[in-house]
């Protein structure tokens, strides 16, 4: 069981990072599964780019939030996102992540689906023992968001014309909701704060998802690293298949309307434009090419 433990204040982002990527593995080591832990190099990259948490850090940094709720909200962000991936790659039947063999290549889907399980409820854990507990239910409300809308896109929509307000409403509850939890955590200690955050965190997680659509386009031999053409293959609604849509212009306009929700709350503009600026565009820049 993961003890509480105080967190210094880091000096900045990398730390940040650090911090919550040991507080991941220490929450794995503690379990039985310690020994697939070490023996399986798709785990060692755990949380990719972490841009959930660079959210996290970018905002609350700037306003002044508690480190352990930072720390702690962030891993169990990383978790449930990492579990979502674990069961995708089964689904989707991608060989390929981050550059290396998917995890049911190399343990099988019935142990990629259970690992799976096991960060979900790891995660939900992490975040009880922070801030009294208070953001278990939202972050509890917002994976079952994700899990919607995983179902809905490949329960009713497969197979459906892809339109923008379906794609959007899909991107931002698929990926928006957990970059919403990311970034209301900015707001703790101000109800209000929290909720324009939590919004424009779901602005830029659709706007990283719509772009993550077109990724899935590219040929097999990109160098993005994962297992393309999978979208295509099950006949799923997507960004790709837009027609008649100035997609640059319309992720342009999300990034936009991230900032502007926030009402001129000068830290939590600071800490959204440095987001976007240092953490977002790099990402997105490289799913469109």
């Amino acid at each position: 069981m993961t003890t509480l433990t105080q967190i210094e204040r880091p000096a900045g982002l990398d730390h940040h990072l650090e911090q919550v990527r040991s507080l991941i593995f220490r929450t794995l080591e503690e379990t039985s599964l310690r020994e697939v832990l070490h023996d399986s190099p798709s785990l060692a990259s755990i949380g990719g780019k972490m841009l959930r948490s660079r959210l996290a850090h970018r905002v609350g940094s700037v306003t002044g939030v508690d480190t352990n709720l930072l720390v702690h909200g962030s891993a169990a962000v990383e978790m449930i996102h990492t579990a979502s991936l674990l069961h995708d790659d089964v689904i989707d039947g991608g060989v390929m992540r981050r550059g290396l063999p998917t995890f049911w290549v190399e343990k099988g889907k019935a142990g990629a689906i259970l690992l799976g399980d096991l960060l979900l409820f790891k995660a939900v854990d992490l975040i009880c023992r922070v801030a009294d507990g208070r953001y278990t239910h939202e972050l509890v409300k917002l994976t079952g968001e994700v899990c919607e809308a995983e179902s809905e896109q490949e329960l009713i929509l497969q197979g459906e014309e892809s339109q923008l307000e379906i794609c959007q409403s899909i991107a931002r509850r698929k990926t928006g909701a957990l970059f919403a939890f990311a970034s209301l955590l900015g707001g703790d200690g101000d109800a209000h704060r929290r909720e324009v955050l939590k919004e424009s965190g779901y602005l830029l997680g659709t706007a990283y998802q719509l772009a993550d659509d077109i990724l899935d386009t590219r040929p097999e031999d990109d160098a993005s690293g994962k297992t393309l053409g999978t979208d295509a293959a099950r006949d799923i609604v997507s960004a790709a298949r837009l027609e008649h849509v100035d997609l640059r212009a319309h992720l342009d306009d999300l990034l936009v309307q991230s900032v502007k929700i926030l009402n001129g709350d000068q830290q939590a503009v600071k800490g959204i434009q440095t987001y976007i600026a240092q953490d977002l565009q790099p990402a997105l820049s490289a799913l469109l090419g």
